[in-house]
């Protein structure tokens, strides 16, 4: 039980500050303005490990190769824990691979919050400048789905077929994962 409880919170905590850290590179990504509370929310959160390793990482392009380590580290730290917590002395190599595992299944959870959260703002037609943000960064994912489905009695399913998608994803991701355990 102590187990249990000590890992939901780390992933509560990782979840957080690594899904705040690709926020925060997908949002530079997409040139989102910094200005607005979503963004000063996600400065606050990220500030501490992001500017740090930006001062030895460089940048690549538009992406922002500190603020994708940074996800890695915090997840790494994650498994790291919960690997000594769970007494397996051998076999220490799998956790950056777990890592690994453990970032992509965030960005397929950030990306089912932000399609969820899109899809309930769409409904109630909030006029706020979080919900510009949120369009913004859902717009690039939606794309190809709104070119294939059609607007069905004037109701867009493309945030639904997403989720689907996100859902087999994040399926195929954890039955990976529990292949390279065993």
């Amino acid at each position: 039980m102590f187990f249990q409880i000590i890992s939901f919170l780390l992933d509560v905590v990782a979840g957080l500050l690594g899904g705040a850290c690709l926020l925060r590179l997908y949002m530079q990504v997409q040139r989102i303005p910094f200005g607005n509370p979503v963004g000063r929310f996600i400065f606050a959160l990220t500030d501490w490990i992001v500017v740090p390793l930006r001062r030895v990482l460089p940048s690549y392009r538009k992406w922002d190769s500190a603020s994708i380590i940074a996800a890695y580290l915090i997840e790494l730290a994650q498994f790291g824990i919960l690997w000594l917590m769970a007494g397996r002395s051998g076999g220490a190599g799998l956790v950056p691979v777990l890592a690994l595992f453990g970032l992509v299944r965030l960005v397929i959870s950030g990306l089912i919050g932000l399609v969820i959260v899109y899809a309930i703002l769409s409904w109630v037609q909030a006029d706020s400048p979080i919900a510009d943000v949120i369009d913004r960064l859902c717009a690039p994912v939606l794309r190809p789905f709104r070119r294939m489905i059609p607007l069905v009695g004037g109701f867009d399913l493309s945030p639904l077929a997403l989720l689907v998608v996100l859902q087999v994803a994040a399926i195929i991701v954890a039955h990976l994962q529990d292949a390279v355990i065993r």
